[in-house]
């Protein structure tokens, strides 16, 4: 005779039914891929590099090759008109060649022949070599670039001291600064600023510039000076040794540097004092 099943027994049945449930059928994980940047189409330029502007300058088309990393070995390239990849392991029928020209040193390449596009843009072994791609938004944002660079140089042209200027233009003029007037050298100093606003901005913040105009004015005062051999300095009342250059250094490099140690930084003190 059957047992009649209790309360208690068929609780205990749908706890069962319920953790099996959830053994078996277990949540899915959604995985999100990275969408894969899109291919702009667009009508495209590319130049030659160097400026160079011949009648007409031919690339290969044909016999060239690119590794390709996802598969892992070289892809014979090849444009022909009427297949619809570069690739020649992807192509199909008959390979009717087409010749790539540059005229003037340009090539137009209009947005139908995307095929042409791809190659000259991502796969050509001459790319970047022989020719480039002309990207407007990538020039823009270099010449905006160099514009607030300029900006920066010029306003910080305006207003540095004249101690640092004369340190800054020395660089470029070399001792010439020192037959400049106040306004020959703030007036320099502006167009330098404009002319090449980034190592200008290199020069104001390097302290050694400084220091290297620092001990060029004590040498031209005879307050020190430089060995004819330019292997040392000393001082130019007692020719009292100072320190010496070291090998393949330019010396007053070497003296700039040699300002930071506790003994060269006592000496600047001291010439400080007689320049003031």
């Amino acid at each position: 005779m059957a047992k009649k099943k209790t309360t208690t027994d068929k609780a205990v049945e749908q706890v069962v039914e319920q953790t099996v449930e959830t053994v078996v059928a277990p949540p899915k994980q959604v995985i999100q891929k990275e969408a894969k940047p899109s291919w702009e189409i667009k009508d495209r330029m590319y130049y030659l590099k160097g400026g160079k502007k011949p009648v007409s300058r031919s690339i290969k088309a044909a016999n060239i090759y690119y590794f390709d990393e996802s598969k892992g070995y070289e892809r014979e390239l090849k444009y022909c008109q009427n297949q619809k990849t570069c690739f020649v392991d992807e192509m199909k029928g008959d390979q009717r060649l087409e010749h790539i020209i540059f005229r003037s040193g340009s090539l137009y390449v209009p947005k139908e022949k995307t095929v042409l596009q791809k190659l000259l843009s991502f796969y050509h072994p001459h790319k970047d070599q022989l020719y480039y791609e002309h990207k407007p938004v990538e020039v823009a944002e270099s010449q905006l670039d160099w514009l607030e660079f300029e900006i920066e140089a010029l306003n910080a042209a305006k207003n540095i001291d004249i101690d640092l200027a004369e340190a800054v233009m020395r660089v470029e003029v070399g001792s010439k600064v020192s037959e400049m007037s106040s306004k020959e050298l703030r007036r320099d100093l502006l167009l330098y600023a404009k002319r090449n606003p980034k190592l200008f901005l290199e020069l104001v913040n390097d302290d050694n510039v400084q220091l290297r105009n620092f001990g060029i004015k004590a040498a031209e005062l005879n307050i020190i000076k430089l060995s004819q051999d330019q292997r040392y300095f000393m001082w130019g009342s007692n020719d009292r040794k100072l320190m010496t250059v070291p090998f393949d250094e330019h010396p007053y490099s070497a003296l700039a540097q040699w300002f930071k140690t506790d003994e060269g930084m006592e000496v600047y003190t001291n010439i400080e004092k007689r320049l003031s």
